[in-house]
């Protein structure tokens, strides 16, 4: 985006369609390039204009508005399926609950990035292999290499949305660092929406109790079902047609929850010593670690996405870098664990999925970690941080690819 903004600087034009046609990834990156900038008149009213925030909420064209609806009815309807087709809810939701909102959110970006037929064909192909293996995977509820399916398809699509989110654009580190952001802001906004949406349910629900209506099944299975699926998708639109909505909410809670994780890791990694719990022996205490570790690494991730774009200030960097490291203690506490397993009881999918998974983060965390240390000794900048990150995003997803689809064969389905 950055050499698309230097390169259309005699072109108003150009410059004006670059952002219309992707607003937030264009203001920040025209941000980071201000300073440079400065004086020339084309890019000091690009300046002033970008940094004017209205007070009221822009909705965006028509026919954004149009897609919008038009896709969060479709997520609704797949949700409904189930009623629709007298589908087990277990199998269909424990299958498919990524479909629901994932290829919606997809086929927004492919259509706002106006992606190449290529693209487009990549997109829908990998969709529809993932959701007919899935679902033509053998009914047996006891099977690992079922349930580790239905948990990684939905990192698998995950990956395919940021595909769609990045484009064709040839920086795609600045991308790909951009979708991370953006995961922090949807996170936000998406609460925001079903905090709201939940105090309505509730004065819905009460008003029409109180003259005689029991709605409470009707409104569960119609007005929810269609509702939960729309407000990632709403949540998306209103990111991106009004930055300035969690542009600033989004770094202060990064900036405000990284020193509060740290202190509570510490201190967990304390107790752990006087609880007599352990992971080597505790097989849920073990899950409930990794899961804590995947958490703490995706605050670490988020935080330098947000911070990277706004200030490098030294404190907070400082704080990064010591929440990176206790995290990779954290993560050989885990590693080890789960070695230990496997040399003590044999392999099995569950941990053979959970060591690789471990072994790729320990990779990743290490290389930030040691990228964080240059920062604070003030030999690289903290965007050099970013891209350690995002150049290592294709290999979480060729992981989970392995998972989902090799896996069940690997093991016999078992």
């Amino acid at each position: 985006m950055k050499d698309e903004i230097i390169t259309s600087l005699d072109d108003p034009g150009q410059l004006e369609k670059l952002y219309r046609t992707n607003k937030v990834p264009f203001k920040r990156a025209f941000t980071a390039l201000y300073p440079e900038l400065e004086g020339n008149v084309l890019a000091d009213f690009w300046n002033a204009r970008l940094s004017y925030e209205s007070d009221e909420l822009s909705w965006g064209t028509r026919q954004e508005l149009v897609v919008v609806i038009a896709i969060s009815l479709v997520a609704g309807l797949i949700a409904k399926l189930p009623a629709f087709l007298s589908i087990d809810q277990e199998f269909f939701f424990s299958r498919n609950v990524g479909f629901i909102v994932f290829p919606m959110l997809s086929a927004y970006f492919a259509w706002k990035n106006n992606v190449s037929v290529r693209s487009i064909a990549i997109l829908v192909g990998s969709t529809l292999i993932g959701l007919l293996f899935i679902n033509f995977m053998p009914n047996d509820k006891k099977s690992d290499t079922l349930i580790l399916s239905c948990i990684h398809v939905v990192l698998v699509l995950w990956s395919v949305l940021g595909f769609a989110f990045v484009g064709e654009t040839r920086n795609t580190d600045e991308k790909r660092l951009s979708y991370l952001k953006y995961n922090g802001d949807l996170i936000v906004i998406t609460g925001l929406i079903l905090i709201a949406g939940g105090i309505m349910t509730g004065i819905t629900i009460g008003l029409f109790k109180l003259i005689g209506f029991e709605i409470e099944k009707f409104y569960f299975e119609n007005v929810v079902v269609l509702g939960l699926p729309a407000a990632p998708i709403v949540g998306t639109y209103l990111i991106q047609t009004n930055p300035q909505l969690v542009g600033k909410v989004s770094p202060v809670i990064a900036k405000l929850f990284s020193p509060l994780v740290l202190v509570m890791l510490v201190i967990y990694l304390v107790a752990i010593v006087y609880s007599g719990k352990d992971p080597y022996n505790d097989r849920d205490f073990l899950l409930i670690f990794n899961a804590l570790l995947i958490g703490v690494m995706a605050i670490i991730f988020f935080s330098v996405a947000e911070t990277s774009k706004t200030t490098q200030s030294l404190p907070e960097v400082w704080i990064l870098f010591l929440l990176s490291a206790v995290t990779v203690l954290v993560n050989g506490i885990a590693l080890s664990a789960i070695l230990f397993r496997i040399s003590e009881w044999g392999i099995t999918p569950n941990r053979a999925a959970v060591l690789g998974g471990n072994v790729l983060i320990l990779i990743n965390l290490l290389l930030v970690t040691a990228q964080l240390f240059k920062v604070v000794s003030r030999k690289a900048r903290l965007t050099e941080v970013g891209e350690t990150i995002t150049f290592y995003l294709p290999i979480y997803a060729l992981w989970a690819i392995v998972v989902t689809f090799l896996f069940p064969f690997l093991f016999g389905f078992r």
